[in-house]
């Protein structure tokens, strides 16, 4: 089961490949804050969502098109965990667009705002919105103590980019190296119990670092005094539980110039990079042959083939990727088997 949106550069309407598709992939445009209003889009991009082998697909993602400005894209892909991950990834996912125009706004509005880098409204209004998220999602019906997600978002304004993360998904960047080549370059650090630094955070918080003896190679984040819960990643959205341990709601945020040899940008959820490497999934970008709009597609569904080949069926994780093209694609002299 998945959901698919494209929207090539040619034309001004959604193209909609719907799998029994449930609405958790979506592509929108407009005005400030609304959606329903087309502008010029600046570039091509394309999304899908594939549901995994639970009841529910926990993966939400948007590509927002004409964000604020004519010249301006978001994209975003939200993957949520425990028994609500699913609602916590949708409320990120539907309020981040709007929350983080209106705080760049009133950054702008500011005395001396016109004095201040456009770069660091950016990265304050990013760093706000996340914890004004994670602030509203404790006054939810729904149970976030162990319920949670994580979010990577990308936000293009002409030749600038923005990636802010949280969690385990991930930003990779298809670029041309000096010999034509292409090759990956990964935007975002993967924000786990693994990295030494997030490991001290949470020791120091009183929260327990430690591996499963089923997955003796993955750290994951316990409370002090219960086996409970496990906790995949260093940081999230919910998981209030693990909140006072360490485990926290502030991203990291980077920036990168746009250049005439970055090429796409892939964002994905870890059912994507659990299977396929950075170079796998821009080789098979690069080198399949599909059109721009169907390239979301294809790595989604190349990465659900590989966990039922490597796991034969057992368990599959929900999929989504997200790609943004930056230039006009130049097809390569020759394709790769897929």
């Amino acid at each position: 089961m998945g959901h698919c949106f494209s929207l090539p550069s040619s034309s001004s309407e959604i193209h909609e490949e719907n799998e029994h598709g449930d609405g958790n992939a979506v592509v929108c445009y407009g005005d400030e804050f609304g959606l329903d209003h087309y502008r010029p889009v600046h570039r091509p991009g394309s999304v899908c969502s594939i549901q995994g082998t639970k009841a529910i697909n926990q993966d939400n993602a948007i590509l927002y098109l004409g964000y604020g400005t004519e010249e301006a894209e978001l994209c975003g892909v939200f993957d949520g965990h425990g028994k609500n991950g699913h609602m916590v990834s949708k409320m990120a996912r539907n309020r981040l667009p709007s929350l983080l125009l209106t705080l760049k706004k009133e950054l702008d509005e500011e005395p001396h705002a016109c004095q201040e880098d456009e770069a660091l409204k950016w990265e304050k209004a990013c760093f706000n919105a996340f914890r004004l998220i994670d602030r509203e999602l404790m006054l939810q019906v729904f149970n976030c103590s162990f319920s949670g997600s994580t979010a990577v978002v990308a936000i293009t304004q002409g030749d600038d980019l923005m990636i802010a993360n949280l969690g385990d998904s991930r930003a990779v960047l298809g670029t041309m190296t000096e010999d034509g080549e292409i090759c990956a370059v990964q935007l975002t650090s993967d924000l786990t119990p693994d990295v030494p630094s997030e490991a001290e955070r949470i020791r120091a918080c009183r929260g327990r670092v430690h591996a499963m003896k089923a997955e003796p190679s993955s750290q994951r984040v316990w409370l002090p005094n219960q086996d409970i819960p496990g906790l995949a990643m260093s940081r999230a959205f919910g998981d209030f539980r693990l909140k006072d341990y360490g485990v926290i709601a502030v991203p990291e945020v980077s920036h990168h110039r746009i250049t005439s040899k970055d090429r796409f940008l892939v964002l994905a959820s870890d059912g994507v990079w659990d299977m396929l490497t950075n170079d796998e999934v821009v080789s098979l970008i690069w080198n399949s042959g599909k059109t721009q709009d169907m390239a979301a597609k294809l790595v989604a569904e190349v990465a659900e083939a590989t966990w039922k080949k490597k796991l034969k069926s057992k368990k599959i994780d929900d999929i989504t990727v997200i790609c943004l093209f930056l230039q006009n694609k130049e097809q390569p002299s020759c394709t790769a088997d897929v």
